[in-house]
């Protein structure tokens, strides 16, 4: 059974993704950071639907605090799939954004992505197959006002996945990001009211949690085993 650890799995599109991969016969870490408890709500849902999956707490951002989960997490089977879903949001214009709200979420999203990731690559590469996916932004591709700190953390990992591929590819590794659009959850119930959602996206609806997990379970499969380096849109046909 391959092990797969999702940074932010708590969340509303980390638990779907840790779900769906769940059923796929994947054993998942269940991450979080200050929300545990549910991270551990995620992981007894899983066991009840028959699946394999724990949970664990600690800092994206905490260099130390990764080092040593990681290693404990490899202690019993090498982690093979990594989804670095972990992120969070400080909105405002630029002009009255606060240095602490601009390095909060690149710190998560970008140095995050390096501090889970990079030690686990080396026993990835031995292994020879591995799965890396880095979940970016709609804002990352376009742009978007009062997010100039989100989108260019997004942009960065979204840079970050082409090149880390291109290093990759050789040994059976890829690593793709998925930039989802408007997505059903609590990251966006507040920002974007119904008529809203019909004027800025196409197909006139929010997507849902579960189709962004689709898009990630495929990604994982052996099915996607020549896609590698790619940005990926899922939001619903926004340009």
């Amino acid at each position: 059974m391959k092990k797969a650890l999702i940074t932010g799995g708590s969340g509303d599109i980390g638990s779907a993704i840790c779900t769906r991969l769940a059923q796929d016969n994947i054993h998942v870490i269940v991450h979080s950071n200050h929300n545990f408890d549910k991270a551990q709500q995620v992981v007894d849902s899983i066991k009840r639907q028959g699946g394999s999956a724990e949970a664990v707490a600690f800092d994206v951002c905490d260099v130390q605090a990764c080092e040593e989960a990681v290693k404990q997490l490899s202690a019993s089977g090498l982690i093979q799939i990594i989804i670095n879903n972990a992120g969070i949001h400080r909105d405002a214009p630029l002009v009255g954004m606060s240095r602490k709200n601009w390095s909060d979420v690149i710190d998560v999203s970008l140095h995050g992505f390096y501090n889970v990731t990079q030690p686990l690559l080396m026993p990835m590469i031995q292994s020879r197959w591995g799965r890396i996916i880095n979940m970016s932004s709609v804002a990352g591709v376009m742009g978007n006002r009062g997010q100039c700190n989100y989108s260019a953390a997004k942009a960065a990992l979204n840079g970050a996945t082409k090149s880390l591929a291109q290093e990759l590819a050789s040994r059976k590794i890829t690593v793709n990001a998925i930039a989802p659009g408007i997505i059903q959850g609590s990251m966006t119930e507040n920002s974007f009211d119904a008529q809203a959602i019909k004027n800025i996206v196409p197909m006139k609806r929010a997507g849902k949690p579960e189709e962004v997990a689709a898009l990630a379970a495929f990604l994982c499969s052996d099915d996607a085993s020549y896609i590698s380096g790619q940005i990926i849109n899922i939001n619903g046909a926004m340009a």
